[in-house]
């Protein structure tokens, strides 16, 4: 076995001294504009009031934080508190004039929160697990007043680690769990992504290493089943050129062709586990455990140009050349911090410490 004097190295396998130094390698890429936030994201979601521009992410340290990912209307960062463990998940929806988030937790707890205020409007227990994705019946936000106004109640699906998707009728006075006894059953274990196509059907990412779609009109029982290969943790769907994007464990986003089934590209920039995918129009944002939050174009253009790259530079690394990596963007394609999120970054880790 290889001896180390570096004092970083005592009591470690050099499996992992390896695994350890690729990681430091690949963090300093600038593949998809990062941003970077001091700690562990488990998933994101878009802002409602301006969902091209910013999203809200789950954060192991128990928030949920806005984050503004286009740098031409960047503000300050913003934190909601409530959790006892990791906040897993989140999503956002209005109902009747007011705009909220509803986040989930490992503390097996739903948190429906006033986005202006940050208040508390209702806690919901239900899940024997933790909760790992949340998504809105679309077919439930269509009874509104205007284009103003959301409605009174909305549908929320959930997803937990103990393998079952729940239903929740919530309002703004009123919550409550539906069909308490009969949960959705799809997976074989954990259901960690949760997302409804423009059909209305339910796409499922799970740690069995799927991602499926569930019928509604047949009682959302599976009708299609994508083999991801390892951990699932997210599930997008892009609705114009007709791409399911996939991502986990792999730290790599998979983008398929929902009609065939194949696999159509492979983006590459993350250095830990991928844990959610936002999509905005055909741009996707990525989040992962190595806190940064990522952009990539699925337009077709813009895939046919990444696949062409990747072929280069696969070839020039067969040839044993160079290959950029992505760490010199170009100029003005990276998304930085302006001054207050600096600053508030900086407080955070002082808490943190």
């Amino acid at each position: 076995m290889p001896t180390t004097s570096e004092a970083d190295h005592f009591f470690q396998t050099t499996h992992s001294i390896t695994e350890t130094e690729r990681k430091s390698r690949k963090g300093t890429n600038k593949n998809g504009a990062p941003v970077r936030i001091p700690s562990k994201i488990l998933a994101a979601v878009a802002d409602p009031s301006c969902p091209s521009d910013a999203v809200f992410v789950a954060e192991s340290a128990g928030n949920v934080r806005r984050v503004v990912v286009d740098v031409a209307s960047r503000q300050p960062l913003v934190r909601y508190r409530g959790h006892m463990d990791f906040v897993k998940c989140v999503i956002t929806l209005k109902l009747d004039l007011n705009d909220i988030v509803i986040s989930g937790g490992a503390d097996a707890s739903i948190i429906v929160w006033a986005i202006d205020t940050g208040d508390k409007l209702h806690t919901l227990k239900g899940h024997t697990r933790g909760i790992l994705d949340l998504a809105v019946d679309p077919i439930s936000q269509n009874d509104n007043d205007g284009l103003r106004h959301g409605p009174k109640e909305v549908i929320v699906f959930s997803a937990g680690s103990d393998r079952e998707i729940r239903r929740w009728r919530i309002g703004l006075e009123t919550a409550e769990q539906m069909d308490a006894d009969n949960p959705i059953l799809a997976h074989e274990t954990s259901v960690y992504a949760l997302r409804f196509d423009a059909d209305g059907d339910l796409w499922t990412a799970s740690a069995d290493g799927t991602a499926k779609c569930l019928s509604r009109s047949h009682q959302f029982r599976a009708d299609t089943t994508i083999l991801h290969g390892d951990y699932v943790r997210a599930v997008a769907l892009e609705e114009i050129g007709g791409y399911v994007l996939t991502a986990g464990r792999s730290e790599d986003i998979m983008v398929w062709d929902r009609g065939t089934g194949d696999l159509v590209h492979v983006f590459e920039g993350h250095y830990e586990e991928v844990t959610g995918l936002v999509m905005s129009g055909q741009r996707c944002v990525s989040v992962g455990i190595d806190g940064t939050v990522r952009t990539w174009s699925v337009k077709l253009s813009d895939l046919q140009n990444a696949r062409k790259k990747k072929e280069k530079d696969q070839q020039a690394l067969m040839a044993g050349e160079d290959v950029d990596d992505g760490k010199q963007k170009e100029a003005g394609s990276e998304v930085g911090l302006t001054e207050e999120e600096e600053r508030e970054l900086a407080e955070l880790m002082q808490d943190d410490g």
